[in-house]
């Protein structure tokens, strides 16, 4: 069975404090080309375990560490501290569902040219290729170059490229994501896509605003919040979110 172990991940940036300086200060670092810095822990000792079939959402507030969580555990950032260890699958990481697609090429070429990146060959993306554009919603659109698709369409097509990546694997996913752009019968498909992944072994991380989505489809719930888990556990993680939110 996979597994994903993450121990002890502590992420820092470093950013400017030029701007709390003093003119004379400020224009010192402006013409040395140099600028004093200052340590902001994005993550701070975040572990956790998870295994073949479970949907993690991980929610928090804009700022809370959720997308630098999924970037770390994906090694599009180099953590400081810890490790990350999978078990069985492999970690895939379309850190935003959008990114990769190409806004000059056709959907055709895009489609071919993302899936070969996710792991496919020629041969599984022909096989694949209209299952992916029936999902989308996109039939009329084959030949149709990206910047002429709306952000919705463009979101579509990124979903059902990364599904058909991966249900028949046993991966980890990890989706970071607004689904509030998909209207509510999209939103149900890609529910079923998504149980669909893990009833085959498949891992998902997935982090969202969507609460609603995350109670019907998730079985454990990841709370972060300053770089921290505050909790994780099941359902009741979202009613302690809410208070906390309704709070603040």
């Amino acid at each position: 069975m996979n597994k994903l172990i993450v121990s002890h991940i502590w992420k820092r940036f470093s950013i400017g404090t030029v701007e709390k300086q003093s003119f004379i200060r400020k224009k010192i670092y402006q013409f040395s080309g140099t600028e004093p810095k200052k340590n902001f822990w994005a993550l701070k000792d975040i572990s956790f375990d998870a295994e073949g079939g479970d949907i993690i959402g991980i929610i928090g507030k804009n700022g809370s560490g959720k997308s630098t969580l999924l970037r770390t555990i994906s090694g599009i950032y180099q953590k400081d501290r810890g490790r990350v260890k999978t078990i069985g699958g492999k970690i895939i990481a379309p850190a935003n569902l959008n990114e990769g697609l190409k806004l000059r090429l056709t959907m055709k070429d895009n489609i071919f040219q993302c899936s070969s990146l996710l792991g496919l060959t020629k041969k599984e993306i022909k096989n694949k290729f209209w299952n992916i554009v029936k999902f989308a919603e996109l039939e009329d659109y084959i030949n149709t170059k990206l910047y002429q698709f709306s952000n919705g369409m463009i979101a579509r097509l990124a979903s059902a490229i990364v599904f058909y990546s991966f249900t028949e694997r046993g991966d980890i996913l990890l989706i970071d994501d607004e689904t509030d752009i998909f209207d509510e019968q999209f939103k149900e498909k890609c529910e079923l896509k998504l149980k669909e992944m893990t009833k085959k072994g498949a891992i998902i991380l997935w982090a969202t605003h969507d609460l609603k989505n995350v109670e019907k489809s998730c079985n454990k719930i990841m709370w972060i919040d300053s770089g921290k888990i505050i909790q994780f556990g099941g359902k009741e993680v979202i009613k302690e979110y809410s208070k906390g939110v309704a709070i603040n």
